[in-house]
């Protein structure tokens, strides 16, 4: 494993919207379509790291992310989430490389980000994607996207309805 990576995450996340989230327990079977919006807003606000701790890049354990890296990695994923569901939203069954967490930690440099600036960045891409989301009626969640790995995905099961 190269310098600096944490032990790959090979979990299954599609697997979500079918059952409760091991780590968390979130159950988004419960979770309407109109809610999304709310609850991304929460969630990201609530990945802020503390940027004020002189620890605050530290690892708790050396296979375990710093509270920035959480950061960088909870930004791109809202990220790369809005960049998905424009298309969904305005084309027919679009098409969407894989995309590797792990690769992206080590090419972004996820631990030499500055926490002050990362702090931000998480709330400000989940504001984006949730309003994206806040838009969303009617037929345009059963609007379709498709992996490279095969996996197609509506709107509503991408939200985690």
């Amino acid at each position: 494993m190269p310098a600096g990576m944490v032990t790959p995450d090979t979990g299954n996340r599609t697997r979500v919207p079918e059952r409760p989230c091991p780590e968390c327990g979130l159950d988004t079977r419960s979770v309407r379509g109109e809610d999304v919006a709310a609850l991304l807003r929460e969630n990201a606000a609530a990945r802020r790291p503390v940027p004020e701790r002189a620890d605050v890049r530290e690892r708790p354990a050396p296979d375990v992310w710093s509270p920035p890296e959480y950061a960088c990695h909870a930004r791109d994923v809202l990220r790369v989430f809005d960049g998905r569901l424009r298309p969904m939203l305005s084309e027919e069954g679009p098409s969407f490389p894989a995309r590797d967490q792990d690769a992206t930690a080590l090419a972004e440099r996820y631990g030499e980000q500055d926490p002050h600036r990362v702090a931000r960045e998480p709330e400000e891409a989940g504001e984006s994607l949730a309003a994206r989301f806040a838009t969303v009626t009617g037929e345009q969640w059963r609007r379709t996207g498709d992996r490279s790995d095969g996996s197609r995905f509506t709107v509503e099961t991408f939200a985690g309805t």
